[in-house]
């Protein structure tokens, strides 16, 4: 049966940079979306663009589009997106899917669940780039997409864009726990990430938050949205059917 769901970008990316899975989801007769959040699209102020802008722009389009029983996924940074999206509107969405994603608590920041050493760099980054902060290469290729070969790596990082820095320090806002919306929920763990350091991992240490949830794992790294696109399709269409 056909479903409908929504795809939720990391930072630095589009939902161009996410199409390649969406094809292969679209193959397999499901209506995919792919908006760009408030914040990464062209002429957007990076400077001044905050979380509650980059959830409102979600918020915004799906109730335009006038979607429901949305399963929406977010990757990464997507992942404080959509949990925002379905505090306000969880009427809307059948699921959600974090794909290697940050699932926070009420008046928690991305940066407070990543490694100081990310956001020191982070804040000289931004210091020194109008509040926007980039992805150095080198983190990039190791980190990010292990699993590529280096022209791959180096045409993926080619796409990237600034990021607004505000969307990593500011407190996200939550009426109540994730694990407590009456929403199916799902993780997708990518079993050779290392964007985050196994010693603060993804899956259970963010996970577990969403309470009741399935997990579904699968090889290969934080950027299997470029490194492999048709076994990510896969594990998300695992996670988000009924």
């Amino acid at each position: 049966m056909p479903d409908t769901y929504v795809l939720v970008h990391g930072a630095w990316h589009t939902g161009a940079e996410i199409e390649a899975v969406a094809d292969v989801m679209r193959e397999a007769g499901h209506t995919v979306l792919c908006p760009t959040v408030a914040g990464n699209r062209p002429g957007d102020d990076r400077a001044t663009t905050g979380l509650a802008q980059a959830i409102d722009s979600i918020v915004g389009f799906i109730e335009e589009k006038n979607l429901s029983d949305v399963r929406l996924a977010g990757h990464s940074y997507g992942g404080m997106v959509i949990s925002g999206v379905a505090d306000r509107i969880a009427a809307r969405l059948k699921r959600l899917v974090y794909i290697n994603a940050f699932v926070p608590l009420d008046g928690e920041s991305l940066n407070d669940m990543v490694p100081p050493h990310y956001v020191a760099m982070f804040d000289a980054i931004a210091g020194a780039g109008n509040n926007a902060v980039n992805l150095p290469f080198e983190i990039w290729r190791d980190a990010f997409i292990n699993d590529a070969d280096m022209l791959t790596a180096q045409a993926a990082y080619a796409k990237l864009n600034p990021h607004p820095y505000a969307t990593f320090t500011d407190k996200i806002k939550l009426s109540q726990p994730l694990a407590a919306l009456a929403l199916g929920k799902s993780y997708v763990n990518c079993q050779q990430d290392i964007a985050l350091p196994h010693s603060m991992p993804w899956h259970p240490r963010l996970s577990e938050r969403l309470g009741l949830f399935r997990l579904v794992e699968c090889p290969g790294s934080h950027e299997m949205f470029f490194s492999n696109p048709q076994r990510l399709a896969q594990a998300i269409l695992e996670a988000g059917r009924d």
